[in-house]
């Protein structure tokens, strides 16, 4: 990128008036990396035609090539500059560099006379080790400069490609916790919700129809397949259905508080991000102080407008947690029973908006849990039915 900001310094120093705001080198420097920042969003989604076409122009600029193209590891994706003709004259040429991983100089055949095109530089865009495509820039004549500066801001260029993939792997790894989120809802909770619609059927069919309308509901959004987002109303629109079910279980000894501010209704969030909370404050508090005590449990869930976060808290004044064993449930070390969700929500809570907005979770043996949970009301790449954010 050095060399390029050099080659790039040269060309502009001359052709542009500084208008007082700083020497030619640093305008020079700031002129690279402002091109630099244009160029790097579509290669972050990586190498395909259309990224390659957004970039390819960015990045000649970078050069002050007369044509830069870009490619894969078979033809070109994209051509900007004179002298298009050479496309097929450039994919014979890359056999050499995408298999030795190597950079190559060469002099181009051109019978046109107009064409200022007379030498290339190929220089080979890895990932991992492994060559994805290539970087060409062709120019007037040999220059080791060019060569230089062609193979830094390939190397550049690489490491884009190479943030790109992490973000697919975040990608995938996001999807398959969601997965395993959804395979861990309880089968206890799906059997004994079932069997309390059963049990109603002779007695009461028209509660035990709007039972299993309830149950229906709440599977249907638990296992929808598009999106990583939804809202904080649609995930609080599921855990109504949730605890629609737990209630017909547990009648009088289960009460539920909610308080949510209207303002935050709308706020993105990762899916099934409430909801495990909220099964855990069941299965921990009423069902383990249903067992130990006889007594009724309350669960409060309220959701309040913090400026430009909203707040949410679920707490249960049920027989709590060790925090010595929370520890080990939130860094991975704990059986899944122990704490039904908490680790995914928590990590994924970290991966979407930073480490400072896991889970806050205040517990003692015998004193109940209150979770609490800061979701920032915009965030780049957050948004219902969204993909994963990019940085």
């Amino acid at each position: 990128m050095l060399a390029a900001g050099f080659w790039l310094g040269r060309r502009t120093a001359r052709q542009r008036s500084l208008g007082g705001l700083g020497t030619p080198v640093e305008h020079a420097t700031f002129e690279t990396l402002h091109t630099a920042s244009l160029a790097a969003p579509p290669l972050r989604a990586g190498l395909t035609e259309e990224t390659a076409r957004k970039s390819a122009r960015r990045l000649r600029t970078l050069l002050g090539t007369d044509a830069l193209c870009l490619t894969d590891d078979e033809t070109v994706l994209a051509w900007d500059g004179v002298g298009e003709h050479h496309r097929a004259e450039i994919t014979e040429r890359l056999g050499g560099p995408l298999e030795t991983g190597r950079g190559e100089a060469f002099r181009l055949k051109c019978d046109e006379p107009d064409c200022p095109l007379r030498w290339a530089v190929v220089a080979p865009l890895t990932v991992d080790d492994r060559v994805h495509g290539a970087l060409v820039a062709c120019a007037p004549g040999e220059s080791a400069v060019l060569v230089r500066a062609a193979g830094e801001v390939a190397r550049w260029v690489s490491v884009q490609l190479e943030l790109a993939d992490l973000d697919r792997s975040r990608t995938r790894l996001i999807e398959a916790e969601i997965k395993a989120l959804r395979a861990q809802i309880s089968p206890h909770f799906i059997f004994n919700s079932l069997a309390v619609i059963a049990s109603f059927v002779r007695t009461d069919p028209e509660r035990a129809r709007e039972l299993l309308l309830e149950f229906a509901d709440f599977t249907r959004y638990s296992f929808r397949r598009h999106g990583e987002f939804t809202t904080l109303a649609d995930e609080l629109h599921a855990i109504d259905h949730y605890l629609a079910l737990v209630r017909a279980r547990f009648g009088e000894r289960l009460s539920v508080t909610l308080q949510i501010a209207p303002e935050v209704l709308p706020v993105a969030l990762p899916f099934l991000c409430l909801q495990p909370l909220v099964e855990n404050a069941v299965k921990h508090g009423l069902e383990g102080k249903a067992v130990t005590a006889g007594g009724k449990s309350h669960i409060s869930i309220t959701a309040q407008d913090a400026g430009a976060e909203a707040l949410v808290v679920i707490e249960d004044d049920g027989v709590g947690m060790d925090p010595a064993l929370l520890r080990r449930i939130l860094a991975g070390e704990g059986s899944p029973s122990g704490g039904i969700g908490l680790c995914n929500v928590d990590e994924r809570l970290r991966q979407v908006y930073g480490d400072d907005h896991g889970l806050v979770i205040e517990t003692a043996v015998g004193a109940g849990m209150k979770i609490t949970a800061r979701l920032p009301k915009y965030q780049q790449g957050v948004h219902s039915g969204g993909r994963l954010p990019r940085e």
